[in-house]
C-alpha cells in the first residue's frame, strides 16, 4: 500500500540540466476544501452565537420591533421620547439625508429596545431557574401555589426550539451554601462512621474552623462566585484532574460497552466504519447546534458547556500540571492496528466519507503487512503511565521533525479508533467473558489505547464495540449521549448488507491511509518501556467484575413505590456492610448541570437513616414492618440528599473550594485536612440512558426485516451494558450501574487485587443477596404497608449521575 502517502503540494528536483518543479494539484484542491470547510464552520458558529445571544428571542422579532418603532415614528407618534430626533440631528445628519438619517435612527432605537427586552427576559428566566422548589414536590399530590406560578412563568418566558447552547445565557450560577449549613450537613453525614469520642473530636474541629478561618475563606469564596460563572468547575478540573501526577489509565479514565443484544455484523472494518461515520454525523450536529439541550421535566434546561470539547480534544502532559487543548476542527482520525499508527482522512472534496468509502481505507490498514517501527508498538504506553515521565519524554523526543508531525496527527485527530486484535463477547449470561471485555476497554494492554485523547473507539476483531474516555474534559453523560446516538445511527441510518459489510457503493477510491513515521531513539524507547512497566503493574492489580442483575429491576422497584436509584443505593449499603463489617464513607455522583458550567456534586449515601436500616436487616429481633419503615425512611432521605446536591446544597464541592483557598492563603486547617483525606471506600455512579424510544418505534415499523436481522425488538432495544471506572480507594470498591431495561441492571465493580479487604466477584454476590433480601422484605408486606405515609417519590425517578473517578 502507499504507506507514505505524504501531503506534499510541490517539490523541487535539481539536476544537471536545471531544476524542475512538480506541483500536486490534488493536494492544492484538498487544502482548498479543508480551508473552505473551516470557513463554513466558523461562519456557522458565528451565526449560532448571534442567535444564542438573542434567545429566547429571534432576529426576525428584532426586525419587527424596528419596524414598529419606525412605523409609529413616521405616523407622528414618537415612541422614543425624542431620542430618534436627537440621533438624527447629532449623529447621522452630517452623513445622510434627513429622511435616511431618521430611518437609521429608528433602526438603532428599535434594536436597542429589543436588546433591552431580551436582556430583561433572560434575567427573568435566570431568576426563575434559580428556584428549585419543584424538585421537592411529592409525586401524586397537588402542587402548591408557588410551583404552579413558577411553571406558568417559565412556559411564558422560555423560547421554543432551543439549540444546543441557546439556554446558557440564562442558567443561574451555582450558589455558595452557607458555612453553617455545610458544616451541619457534614457532621450529620459522618455520624454513622465514628464512635462518640471521634465524632465529638470532629464537632470540635468543625467549630474551631468556623470560628477561626472559616468565615474568612467563605468571604473569599463569595468573591470567586461573583467573578466567575461557576465557583467550582475550573478548580475541580485543575486540581482534581489536571494536577494529578499518577496514571490516568484506570485511575481517571472510564469506559463504556456495546449494546447488549445487537450484533449487526462480525466484520471489524464494517462496524468501525459505520460507528466512525456516525460519530462524525454527531459532530456535525454539535457544530451546527442541532442537538437539543436535555430538559428536566421538559421545562428546565441542563448546562451544555461540556459538549464543546467532545471532539478534537487532547490532554497534554505537563511536569506539574496537564492542560486540555481543544482544536476548532479536525478532518481526520488516528487509527491503531497491530502496533502501527495511521492518519485517516474523513473528508473528500468537502464531503464526509460514506461508511463504504471509509471501510476501504480500514481494509487497507488490516491488509498492510508493514511491521511497526522501532518503539512504535508500545508508544501509547507513555499516555498510560505517570504524567511527569510522559511530559519529559514529550518535551525531549517529540518537539520537532517527523516525531512531532506524527504526534500532532494523533493529538489533532477528531478521536482515536483502535482496530483490536482480540475478540470480545457481550450478553447477559456470560459474566466471565464480560469481565474480560470490560478489562480490555478499561485499560487494554496499556500500549494499545491513547489515553490522553478525549475518547477512543475500540472495535474488536469480531466487531464488538467499546469506548474509553479521558475524564477531565467532561463527565459520563456527555459521552453516553454521543454513544447512544452512534449506536442508533449504526443500525437505523447506515445498516449493513447481506454479507455484513457497509451499504452503498464507493464514489471514489482516491484516499489512502497515511502510515505515521516515527524515529524513536534508544533512550526514548527506554522511557516508553518504563511507562509500560508502570502501567502493566497498575492494570494487573485491577479486579474488575460485571454482575448482571436480571432477576428483577426498576419495574418491581416502582411497584414497591421506591425510587430505583435510592433502592439500588440501599442495596449497595447493605452489601458493603456485609462485605466489610462496618460502615464507610460512600460517594454517589450527582449532577449540578442545572447551573451554568455545572459538573458534579457528591451524595453521601451512607447516612444515619441508611445505617439504621442496615443494622435492622442484620438484627433478627427487628420486625419486618420496622425494617420496611426504616428502608422507606432511608430512601426518602437519600432522595432528599440528591435533590439538595442538584440544587446547589451539597457538602463536598463547597468544602473542596474552601480547602483550595486555604492553600492559596497558606492557612492550615486541621478540619479541612481531615475532610479531604477521608477515603471513599465505596464510590458509586449511575449511568443514565437517554435513548429515543420514538425513533426505535419508527424504525421497527419502517424496516421490520432489517430489525429482525440484527435482533432488534421493543424488548431488546439499543440499550448499552453501561460502563465503569477503576477503584478510587486502594482498599475500596468502585461501582457503576446502569438500569438497562425494566428488568435488567448491570453492575460494574472494580477493586484492587492487592487489597485483602476487597474482592469484586464476592461483592457482586453480596449485591445479588442484598437485592434478593430487599425483594423478599417488600413482597412480604401488605398493600397498606406499601402505601405508608413515609413514602415519597421524586419528580426525577432515576436522576442522571456522572461516572466519576
Amino acid at each position: 500500500m502507499a504507506e507514505a502517502h505524504e501531503a506534499v503540494a510541490f517539490s523541487f528536483t535539481v539536476g544537471q540540466e536545471g531544476f524542475y518543479v512538480d506541483v500536486s494539484y490534488d493536494v492544492f484542491k484538498a487544502l482548498f476544501y479543508a480551508a473552505y470547510r473551516s470557513w463554513k464552520l466558523r461562519c456557522c458558529r458565528t451565526l449560532n452565537s448571534f442567535y444564542n445571544s438573542l434567545y429566547p428571542g429571534h432576529p426576525l422579532r428584532g426586525i419587527a420591533c424596528c419596524g414598529i418603532v419606525a412605523g409609529l415614528y413616521f405616523k407622528g407618534h414618537d415612541p422614543s421620547y425624542q431620542a430618534i430626533d436627537w440621533l438624527e440631528s447629532n449623529l447621522f445628519r452630517r452623513y445622510l439625508e434627513p429622511r435616511n438619517g431618521k430611518v437609521l435612527a429608528c433602526l438603532v432605537v428599535g434594536s436597542g429596545v429589543y436588546v433591552v427586552l431580551i436582556q430583561l427576559r433572560q434575567y427573568i428566566l435566570k431568576k426563575l431557574f434559580s428556584y428549585h422548589g419543584w424538585m421537592y414536590q411529592e409525586h401524586g399530590k397537588d402542587a402548591g401555589i408557588m410551583p404552579k406560578i413558577w411553571s406558568g412563568l417559565v412556559k411564558l418566558c422560555v423560547g421554543r426550539n432551543p439549540s444546543l447552547f441557546s439556554c446558557q445565557n440564562f442558567l443561574p450560577s451555582l450558589p455558595v451554601p452557607s458555612l453553617d449549613e455545610t458544616l451541619q450537613r457534614y457532621l450529620r453525614s459522618v455520624r454513622p462512621l465514628y464512635d462518640d469520642a471521634e465524632y465529638q473530636r470532629m464537632e470540635k474541629l468543625a467549630e474551631e474552623f468556623k470560628q477561626t478561618i472559616g468565615k474568612r475563606l467563605q468571604r473569599y469564596l463569595w468573591l470567586k462566585w461573583f467573578i466567575s460563572t461557576n465557583y467550582v468547575s475550573d478548580w475541580w478540573e485543575k486540581f482534581i484532574y489536571l494536577r494529578g501526577r499518577s496514571a490516568i489509565m484506570v485511575n481517571s479514565n472510564f469506559y463504556g460497552l456495546d449494546a447488549i443484544y445487537i450484533r449487526p455484523t462480525t466484520i471489524q472494518t464494517a462496524r468501525a466504519a459505520n460507528l466512525t461515520c456516525a460519530a462524525f454525523r454527531y459532530r456535525t450536529e454539535l457544530d451546527h447546534e442541532n442537538i437539543k439541550p436535555l430538559m428536566v421535566q421538559k421545562l428546565v434546561p441542563l448546562c451544555t458547556s461540556q459538549y464543546e470539547r467532545q471532539f478534537n480534544t487532547i490532554r497534554i502532559p505537563g511536569k506539574e500540571t496537564d492542560k486540555i487543548v481543544h482544536y476548532a476542527n479536525s478532518h481526520h482520525i488516528a487509527v491503531y492496528h497491530k502496533g502501527r499508527w495511521y492518519k485517516v482522512f474523513m473528508f473528500y472534496k468537502d464531503h464526509l466519507l460514506e461508511p463504504c468509502e471509509l471501510q476501504l481505507q480500514l481494509d487497507e490498514i488490516i491488509r498492510d503487512p508493514t511491521q511497526p517501527a522501532y518503539g512504535e508498538e508500545h508508544l501509547a504506553a507513555l499516555t498510560a503511565g505517570e504524567r511527569t515521565l510522559w511530559a519529559e519524554a514529550r518535551d525531549t523526543y517529540f518537539r520537532s521533525g517527523g516525531n512531532r508531525y506524527s504526534l500532532e496527527a494523533i493529538e489533532k485527530a477528531a478521536f482515536v479508533l483502535v482496530l483490536d486484535e482480540e475478540e470480545f463477547e457481550i450478553g447477559t449470561s456470560m459474566t466471565g467473558k464480560l469481565d474480560d471485555y470490560a478489562h480490555a476497554i478499561l485499560h487494554g494492554k496499556a500500549y494499545n489505547r491513547w489515553f490522553d485523547k478525549s475518547f477512543t473507539f475500540v472495535v474488536s476483531k469480531n466487531a464488538v464495540f467499546g469506548f474509553n474516555v479521558e475524564h477531565s474534559w467532561a463527565d459520563a453523560p456527555i459521552s453516553g449521549h454521543m454513544v447512544e446516538y452512534v449506536l442508533s445511527e449504526d443500525i437505523m441510518h447506515f445498516g449493513y448488507d447481506e454479507l455484513g459489510n457497509t451499504c452503498g457503493t464507493p464514489r471514489f477510491t482516491a484516499l489512502k491511509p497515511i502510515k505515521l513515521k516515527w524515529n524513536i531513539s534508544e533512550n526514548c524507547n527506554i522511557m516508553i518501556e518504563k511507562s509500560l512497566a508502570q502501567a502493566t503493574k497498575l492494570y494487573n492489580d485491577v479486579d474488575l467484575h460485571v454482575y448482571v442483575q436480571d432477576l428483577y429491576g426498576k419495574r418491581l422497584m416502582k411497584k414497591f413505590k421506591l425510587s430505583p436509584d435510592a433502592y439500588i443505593q440501599m442495596a449497595l449499603q447493605l452489601a458493603h456492610y456485609r462485605d466489610s463489617g462496618h460502615f464507610n464513607l460512600t460517594y454517589e455522583a450527582s449532577m449540578t448541570r442545572l447551573f451554568r458550567d455545572g459538573r458534579t456534586e457528591t451524595v453521601r449515601s451512607c447516612s444515619i437513616e441508611s445505617s439504621a436500616w442496615v443494622k435492622a436487616m442484620e438484627d433478627p429481633t427487628v420486625s419486618r414492618e420496622e425494617c420496611v419503615r426504616l428502608l422507606r425512611a432511608a430512601c426518602d432521605y437519600h432522595q432528599l440528599q440528591y435533590r439538595d446536591a442538584m440544587s446547589g446544597k451539597g457538602i463536598d464541592r463547597h468544602l473542596f473550594c474552601l480547602y483550595v483557598l486555604s492553600k492559596f492563603l497558606n492557612l492550615d486547617s486541621p478540619f479541612l485536612h481531615q475532610v479531604l483525606q477521608e477515603p471513599w471506600k465505596l464510590s458509586t455512579s449511575q449511568t443514565p440512558t437517554i435513548y429515543d424510544d420514538k425513533r426505535l418505534s419508527r424504525f421497527l415499523a419502517e424496516k421490520p426485516q432489517m430489525a429482525e436481522k440484527v435482533g432488534l425488538t421493543r424488548l431488546k432495544c439499543i440499550s448499552s451494558a453501561g460502563g465503569g471506572f477503576g477503584p478510587v480507594a486502594a482498599d475500596g470498591y468502585g461501582v457503576s450501574y446502569i438500569i438497562a431495561s425494566e428488568d435488567l441492571i448491570f453492575f460494574h465493580i472494580s477493586s484492587n487485587k492487592s487489597s485483602p479487604e476487597t474482592d469484586s466477584t464476592r461483592f457482586g454476590q453480596r449485591i445479588k443477596q442484598a437485592m434478593e433480601d430487599m425483594r423478599e422484605l417488600l413482597e412480604g408486606q401488605t398493600s397498606s404497608v406499601g402505601s405508608s405515609k413515609g413514602e415519597k417519590k421524586s419528580l426525577i425517578d432515576s436522576p442522571s449521575a456522572d461516572s466519576s473517578s
